[in-house]
This record gives C-alpha cells, sequence and structure tokens, in this order.
C-alpha cells in the first residue's frame, strides 16, 4: 500500500473511531486500540516502524505536547476553590505512594527485576485526561468530583512523564554506576527549564493576545507554533522537561485575565482529538499479540492493586476529615483509575533502551503496560456510570435553562418552565427588569451574560439549554456565539431579529451566526411583547389520547396560538423556526407550553 493510501485511512479510521465511541457512549480510547491491534499484529496492514521510521517518536512526543497543552488550557484556578489543596496532595505524596505500591507490587507478580519494576511502577502512575474526560462525560458525576479528577489528570501528565524520566535516569545511572546525584541534578534541571519556559512562554502569548497584536484566525497557529518551539527548547536543554514546559505554558493562559483563548481551544480541540487518535492506532499497532495474551494474567493482578489498594490509599492522602467531600465522592473519585496516553507513549521508549543495555524480561514491558491501558479503561468505561448512580453522586439529566432577558415574555416562559420542574435563571443589567423578575421569585443575574462577573459567578453545572431571549438582538447574537462550546450547537436558541426579511447582505445577519431560531420567523421579541400586551398569555396543555395534537389545534386555531415549546417526559423540545410547524410532532403523552390569543386574530 502507498504511503498516501495508508496516512488516509489512519485518518479515516481515527474518525469513525470517534464517531462510533460516541454513537456507543464508550471512550474512544477502546475502539482505537481494538481497531489498531487489527490493522497491525492481527491482519499486518500497518508497520508504523517502517512506514515513519526515525520520524515515529520525535513525532509522537510532539503530539503529547499538544495534548498536554489544548487540556491544560481548561484549568482555571477559580474552578478548584476549596478542592486545590487536595488536587497538590494527589500529584504529591498521592503520586509518590501509588508509584511505590507499583513498584512493589510489579515486582512480586511479575518477576522483574527491581530497577525494572521501579520504572514500570513510575509510567503506569499516570491517568491522563484523553481517558478520563470521555468517561466523566458518560458518568456524568458530579462537580466537585468532575473538577478534583480533570485536574489530577491533566497535572499528573507532566509530573507523571517527569517522574519516569527521573526514575530511567537513576536507572542508567546504577547501571554506568554514575551515582544517584546525577538524577538529582536532572530532576531540579528539569523544574527550573520547565518552569521557566513555560511561564515566560505562557506570559509572552497572552501579552501578545491580550493586545490583539495577533489576529483571531492566526491565535491557533501561532499557539501551536509556540508549543513546538517551547517543546523543542525545553527537551534541548533538558531532556524530557519540555512536558512540564507545555503544561504550565497552558495553565498561565487559562489564568491570565482578559486573554482570549476560545480561537486556541476550538482549533486546539479537533486537532488532539485527531493526534489522540492517531496515537493510539500507531502504538497499538506496534504491539505484539501473543505477548499481550501473556501478559493479561499480571494486567488483572496490577488492575486489582490499582483498584483495592493504590487509589484508595491515594484519596486518603490527599482528603482529611475536614474536606468537602463527602464519603460518597472520594469514593467514586478513588474508583476512576485509567490509565492514559503517557504511559502509552512512553513505555517503548524506555522498554527499547532497557533492552539496548541488557536488562531481562523488558519485552514484557510495552505489552504489560497496554494490557493494564485496556483493563483499567474497560473497568471506568462500564462501572462508574452505575456506581455514581448507586453511591448518588451522579449528575441527574440538566434540568437548569440559561434565559437571556428579563422581559415580561421572558419572566412568563421562566414562570411556565418553572411548573415543569426546570430551573430558569434570568440574566440581565437591567435592574428594573431583574427586580420585577425578582418579584416573582425567580433566580436572577444582574450584569451582562458576557461580564467577567458572568464568567466567574455564574456557575453551569446543571444547565443544558441557554434561550436568548432578549430585546437587544446584538445581545441575543453574542451570547449565543459566546455560549455556543459549553452548551453545544443544538442546545442555544435565540429569538429571531427580523434580518432573514432584508434583502441587503450589508443588514442580513450572516448564516454562520445564526443559531437555532425559536418558535417562529417573525417572533421577534418586539413581536412577542406587543403580543402579550394585545392580552395574548402562555398557557400549558397537555395532550391525551382523545385530545390529541390535531384537536389542540382546531381548538385555538380560532383565538390563534403559537406553540412554544413542548415536554416529552424529561426532555424540553422547543419549537424551532427553522423547521415547519410539523418539525416536532407532539403526540399523547404531552404538554404544550404555547402563547394563545385572546380572539380571533391569528399569528401573521
Amino acid at each position: 500500500m502507498s504511503v498516501l493510501l495508508i496516512l488516509a485511512a489512519l485518518v479515516i479510521l481515527a474518525a469513525a473511531s470517534q464517531w462510533l465511541a460516541w454513537r456507543l457512549k464508550l471512550p474512544a480510547i477502546l475502539l482505537l486500540l481494538l481497531i489498531g491491534i487489527l490493522i497491525g499484529p492481527v491482519f499486518g496492514l500497518l508497520q508504523p516502524d517502517r512506514l515513519f521510521g526515525p520520524l515515529l517518536f520525535p513525532g509522537i512526543s510532539l503530539a503529547v505536547a499538544v495534548i498536554l497543552f489544548e487540556g491544560s488550557l481548561s484549568l482555571k484556578f477559580s474552578e478548584l476553590g476549596k478542592l486545590g489543596h487536595v488536587v497538590r496532595r494527589m500529584v504529591s505524596i498521592g503520586t509518590l505512594s501509588s508509584w511505590l505500591i507499583f513498584a512493589v507490587a510489579t515486582h512480586w507478580i511479575t518477576g522483574f527485576i527491581w530497577p525494572v519494576a521501579i520504572l514500570f511502577g513510575a509510567v503506569i502512575v499516570v491517568s491522563g485526561p484523553t481517558v478520563i474526560a470521555p468517561i466523566l462525560r458518560a458518568a456524568r458525576p458530579n462537580a466537585r468530583v468532575r473538577n478534583v479528577l480533570l485536574w489530577e489528570s491533566i497535572l499528573i501528565d507532566p509530573i507523571g512523564a517527569l517522574l519516569a524520566v527521573l526514575v530511567f535516569s537513576g536507572v542508567i545511572a546504577n547501571h554506568g554506576n554514575d551515582g544517584l546525584w546525577t538524577a538529582v541534578e536532572l530532576f531540579f534541571s528539569t523544574v527550573a527549564i520547565g518552569l521557566g519556559l513555560g511561564c515566560g512562554a505562557g506570559f509572552g502569548l497572552g501579552w501578545l493576545l491580550r493586545k490583539r497584536a495577533i489576529p483571531d484566525y492566526l491565535h491557533g497557529i501561532v499557539a501551536l507554533g509556540t508549543v513546538f518551539m517551547v517543546f523543542a527548547a525545553a527537551n534541548s536543554l533538558v531532556a524530557e522537561s519540555g512536558l512540564l514546559a507545555v503544561t504550565i505554558m497552558g495553565i498561565w493562559l487559562a489564568n491570565m485575565r482578559e486573554v482570549p483563548t476560545e480561537h486556541i481551544l476550538n482549533f486546539k480541540e479537533s486537532l488532539s482529538i485527531l493526534l489522540i487518535s492517531l496515537l493510539f492506532l500507531l502504538l497499538a499497532a506496534r504491539l505484539q499479540l501473543s505477548a499481550l495474551v501473556d501478559v493479561l494474567p499480571w494486567g488483572l493482578a496490577l488492575y486489582l492493586v490499582i483498584q483495592l489498594l493504590a487509589q484508595p490509599l491515594k484519596l486518603l492522602l490527599a482528603y482529611d476529615r475536614h474536606e468537602a467531600l463527602n464519603w460518597r465522592e472520594r469514593a467514586l473519585s478513588a474508583w476512576i483509575a485509567p490509565r492514559g496516553i503517557v504511559a502509552a507513549a512512553g513505555a517503548p521508549v524506555y522498554a527499547d533502551k532497557l533492552a539496548s543495555l541488557g536488562y531481562p524480561d523488558v519485552q514484557f514491558f510495552v505489552p504489560l503496560t497496554f494490557a493494564v491501558i485496556i483493563i483499567t479503561v474497560l473497568s471506568a468505561s462500564f462501572t462508574t456510570r452505575p456506581l455514581a448512580r448507586l453511591l448518588r453522586v451522579a449528575e441527574t439529566a440538566p434540568r437548569g435553562i440559561l434565559v437571556i432577558g428579563a422581559n415580561p415574555f421572558a419572566i412568563g416562559v421562566a414562570e411556565q418552565l418553572q411548573q415543569w420542574d426546570f430551573q430558569p435563571l434570568l440574566v440581565d443589567d437591567d435592574f428594573q427588569q431583574i427586580r420585577a423578575a425578582r418579584m416573582r421569585g425567580l433566580a436572577t443575574f444582574f450584569g451582562s451574560p458576557v461580564s467577567e462577573a458572568a464568567d466567574r459567578e455564574i456557575d453551569l453545572v446543571g444547565f443544558g439549554y441557554l434561550l436568548a431571549l432578549s430585546t437587544d438582538d446584538g445581545r441575543n447574537l453574542i451570547t449565543s456565539l459566546r455560549y455556543d462550546p459549553e452548551f453545544g450547537h443544538n442546545a442555544v436558541f435565540s429569538l429571531a431579529d427580523g434580518s432573514h426579511h432584508e434583502k441587503s447582505a450589508r443588514r442580513r445577519m450572516a448564516r454562520r451566526h445564526r443559531r437555532r431560531l425559536l418558535f417562529a420567523p417573525q417572533a421577534t421579541a418586539e413581536h412577542l411583547l406587543e403580543r402579550l400586551e394585545a392580552g395574548w398569555s402562555l398557557k400549558i396543555t397537555k395532550l391525551s389520547e382523545q385530545f390529541g395534537w390535531e384537536q389542540y389545534r382546531q381548538q385555538f386555531a380560532e383565538l390563534g396560538f403559537l406553540p412554544l415549546f413542548l415536554l416529552r417526559g424529561e426532555r424540553l423540545l422547543p419549537f424551532v423556526a427553522s423547521l415547519p410547524e410539523d418539525g416536532i410532532v407532539p403526540t399523547a403523552g404531552d404538554q404544550i407550553m404555547a402563547l394563545i390569543g385572546p380572539g380571533k386574530a391569528a399569528l401573521p
């Protein structure tokens, strides 16, 4: 097969695996590893070492650097609150305790000599956001569990990689009789270079972005180039300090004030998904299937050590009785322990070097690493959600609705939504309107929905929809664009602004900025408020076998009605202007919220 055809096929397989994982609600790593094993050791269609030659492992290292940088951009100190010291203890004394347990267990279970067992323990101490994040999305634990595990998974990647490098350096120093001082010197050099370059690059790039010295469309490519340069420069000064440097750089940018990172995040998110997919396909294709089967019993034994000893001890050392998390949340945190991409990418490098030095049993190093990864990911994927429900720490279906605007129509809709047990939060910077909403017993936020205060104070955990109902069309647009990444395109709805009637392209809203328009093309805020002033009212009606959708339409046709929302079970389905009225077909048991006219005037 030609190289071009192989590369194209890898990208298609990566995209197909991610899509299938989304459909099955499973971590994509499972499908990627399965496909990689099939196209590699089973059918022999892919041989990464022959395909990429000496560029394979430098390419893997750069990919891991991009993944860690993208993950660290989501780490905001303000989201940790009182849990900051918990995360610090998890990635410090928790990591050290897990490493020592893994080293001893590996030596006893596999018979590896102590240097190899100690190094293996350092390699598999890493979890990582590439496996934690999809498991958390599927399991949906509460915000405190999610924040702790996500922070720990991102911070542990460079720390675990650094630990593995230090242990490997110690093994090499011991092998060459160079003494332990070499490893100690390497540790301080790695930390100094990583912190120095990471903070410097983060501040420099953040300053340029804050001053708008770089146009928006170049944010992603400039950030990518900076990550590559920082990673390469750090590694050229001190081996393996690059991962720490790019992680510090991302955290600095994420917490620097008034730095626009949304374009970088959008660019890096897609790139990271592609890189993660290709990495797992390539690394799995390098495995020897017979060796993987041989080490499965060892992998199962190490899995039990992780779940029953190492993780509970880590959480015991990280928390004390005065922490905010209760025992149920701690138990779930201790159970979620999949291994990730840094372990998969580092194991082949160390194994090859140990083999060249003549260490015994290193042919099992890589297969055992992948066995632990596969078993821990399978366990976390299929047991976390049931365990979260059993412990009663899983989030329920999102019931929060962010409503932009506190005008009379928005207030009326919010009151009706409360009858369906939803929890609307009205956001407006008009105090008179906010006061009117508060007088009606509604939750409110006084301020602009795109302000720094909103970013800091509005907790979106448990919110599933955004309804832009403001009388300011510009605010509806900018708010929809701001919160689209948070809620997803299919959960952000806005009132029409009337620009679809405009024939001039200079006045008509650009298609790429439009979100799903609510209710009807002519249902602008002005139009709806006029209807309320004319005596129209909001009414909820439940359909039955005897009084179905057709009967409903016939009854209210003379009065005039505009269907707004439909409640089906616990799902809220807004009537969308871009669809015909029959795009949502109400059935018996559904409840319909509509704006009903006072007389025979119909909605034009």
